[in-house]
């Protein structure tokens, strides 16, 4: 999609915490050093419960091989106090397998019997009571203790509001917006009018942060008044057709990859520019590590392309590309219990590149010459498949995964020294990471290819220029014959820039005009003016513009001496627009609307292949990081490749 600045939305075708408490060395750490330390030590944390879920996991499959309940005697008391001694043997048990000491597996083997026995009591609950049990997913930095499972009880048949405000109070929040399997709950309603179940896992996520910003601003940086913004502004894009004048009034046109405009009926039109409007201003937030704010965005993104066509989803890439970021988003807000969302979401976008690109990626080379730049969202698809596979359990396919992440890394991480001999020729870092991927590292070919680039974008925008051009002379060329700017601008839509067909859109909406004001004059009061001695197109004219009124139009006619002039008789449609009217077709847009336009059009980039220029730092830590996980404990069953 594009504005009139050429920046556009693309369709792809294919496409100070810890600082009073620590010192080193007899002095306080810096604010820098606070936060790189807090960083650290929420690290070690999400570590520490991505080993717990993938043992927990695995000792699962092993449970459910040999058909044990753990929540059953011998291993859970009468008193649901654990059979300490049976516990204990299956630990011996199961150690070797898993590689790790008794008492860990000891612990994990605890952990999931004290799970069972209170989901089992919330089970019981709910059937006696219809009191439900929650699990909370809250912010980290919301939890009192980060391995602690947080639960809250209620009942299912009760407004979001009220447990809204729990939460809020029972955690010290101050605004929350409530997740569950990737849609937001609507305050006005019941939870189980929403689908929400007993044990159903519900993420809490900040809307706004008053220990961090200014008490001004704090409305401004409210999430629920940003996706308001957000939509209202994109909404007034989606509206407008084209007919204003595109220099001073910027509209949205959807482009493919290499940002030539295509055709879309106005009603998908509208919202595949509301769900695109989204899904670039939750980027914009990721770019900015606002993840919270940025999944709300994305998550109403998601609900606007779900009002698209199905046909036209499953041929384009662009809501592939969101259940990748949308899953970014849980990984990186450690949302490691949103894992059904996250594989189905991963599942669809896999389905949905395979259709744009083909199996082989042959629709995608057909179309661009090459499929480099592409690789990364595979890449970003394949780390995460691991990610969520070590989480369950499932280390062989972890590995697997992850070393076809390892082998597309070390294909697309750009050579630091071509990347400065391409910038040093006057490319942008940009054009450079991206040249050098789509021609698999080649500098020379690069070079070209950038170039190439170059010189397709600025003949589109040639394209642009002369097209506008010459609607801004077919205009001025409808306005000398009569008409207004804003009519001649509509026509000129509506005709496709043929002027011909324009001119006769625009008379028969004169003559349609002239029949429906000359079929509401009276034929009785006609006569009456008639009876008065005044002329029968004089009359008409009069109660034309009276609004078949007599006494005003014959104090009309008076004031005229019985003639009125041409401009007074001829329809409004057709007069000559006045300076004052003129500047009221050109600037129709409120200037609340305009600041709104404005500031969401901040966050459509100018570049229709920046969703693909990722410099893969932070992929690099998730694969440091789960090379970690994997490395820890050897697993003693072989992988297939």
């Amino acid at each position: 999609m594009k504005t009139s600045e050429s920046r556009c939305f693309r369709l792809g075708d294919i496409s100070t915490i810890f600082a009073p408490l620590l010192s080193v060395s007899g002095s306080s750490l810096t604010p820098r050093e606070c936060w790189d330390f807090q960083d650290e030590l929420l690290q070690i944390c999400w570590a520490d419960t991505m080993t717990e879920q993938n043992t927990q996991a695995k000792l699962k499959n092993l449970l459910k091989q040999e058909k044990i309940q753990l929540w059953n005697p011998p291993y859970t008391q009468e008193d649901n106090q654990p059979g300490d001694q049976h516990i204990q043997e299956l630990a011996q048990r199961y150690a070797p397998f898993l590689n790790l000491s008794v008492a860990e597996v000891g612990g994990a083997l605890e952990s999931i019997r004290a799970q069972a026995v209170k989901r089992g009591k919330g089970n019981r609950t709910f059937r006696e009571t219809s009191v439900a049990t929650l699990e909370l997913l809250l912010p980290r930095d919301a939890k009192k203790d980060p391995k602690r499972k947080n639960y809250m009880e209620t009942r299912l048949d009760m407004p979001v509001q009220q447990l809204v405000d729990r939460i809020t109070e029972e955690f010290s929040l101050k605004h929350v917006k409530l997740i569950l399997n990737g849609r937001t709950l609507s305050v006005e309603t019941h939870l189980d009018e929403q689908g929400v179940k007993n044990h159903s896992k519900v993420m809490v996520l900040k809307v706004s942060d008053a220990e961090q910003i200014n008490k001004e601003e704090e409305e401004k940086k409210n999430q629920n008044e940003s996706i308001q913004r957000t939509q209202k502004g994109f909404q007034i894009l989606s509206e407008r057709d084209g007919s204003e004048d595109p220099d001073t009034t910027p509209f949205l046109e959807i482009a493919d990859q290499k940002g030539n405009p295509l055709k879309i009926p106005h009603k998908e039109k509208k919202a595949l520019i509301l769900a695109m409007g989204f899904h670039e201003k939750g980027r914009s937030l990721m770019k900015r590590k606002q993840y919270d704010n940025a999944l709300c965005h994305l998550l109403q993104a998601d609900q606007q392309f779900s009002e698209c066509g199905s046909a036209l989803l499953s041929s384009v890439d662009n809501y592939a590309v969101l259940q990748l970021d949308i899953v970014w988003c849980y990984r990186a807000l450690e949302a490691l219990s949103c894992l059904d969302d996250g594989r189905s979401r991963l599942q669809r976008a896999e389905e949905c590149f395979l259709k744009c690109y083909g199996e082989q990626q042959q629709r995608l080379l057909m179309i661009k010459g090459n499929t480099g730049r592409e690789e990364v969202l595979f890449l970003r698809l394949y780390l995460l498949q691991s990610l969520l596979s070590y989480v369950e359990g499932n280390d062989c396919q972890a590995r697997v995964l992850l070393s076809k992440v390892e082998n597309l890394y070390g294909r697309l991480c750009p050579d630091s020294e071509k990347m400065a001999q391409l910038m040093a020729l006057g490319f942008t870092e940009r054009e450079a990471r991206l040249g050098l991927r789509a021609c698999g590292g080649d500098l020379q070919e690069a070079a070209i290819h950038i170039s190439n680039r170059r010189q397709e974008r600025e003949e589109v925008k040639q394209r642009e220029r002369q097209k506008r051009t010459a609607r801004m002379e077919a205009i001025s060329s409808l306005m000398e014959l009569g008409f207004s700017r804003r009519d001649a601008a509509r026509a000129l839509h509506h005709a496709e820039g043929n002027v011909d067909k324009a001119y006769t859109i625009l008379l028969d909406s004169s003559q349609a005009a002239q029949t429906t004001l000359e079929d509401s004059v009276s034929p009785e009061k006609v006569e009456q003016l008639l009876y008065l001695g005044f002329e029968r197109e004089s009359a008409e004219a009069a109660l034309r513009l009276t609004g078949d009124d007599v006494q005003s139009a014959t104090q009309l006619l008076l004031d005229n001496q019985g003639v009125l002039s041409p401009d007074l008789m001829s329809p409004p449609s057709t007069s000559s627009p006045s300076p004052s009217s003129e500047d009221a077709s050109t600037s129709s847009t409120s200037p609340e609307d305009s600041e709104l336009v404005n500031e969401v059009l901040e966050d459509i980039s100018r570049h229709e292949e920046d969703y693909l220029d990722l410099s893969l730092e932070e992929e690099s830590e998730v694969i440091s990081t789960l090379k970690t996980y994997l490395n820890r404990e050897p697993t003693h069953t072989p992988c297939e490749p």
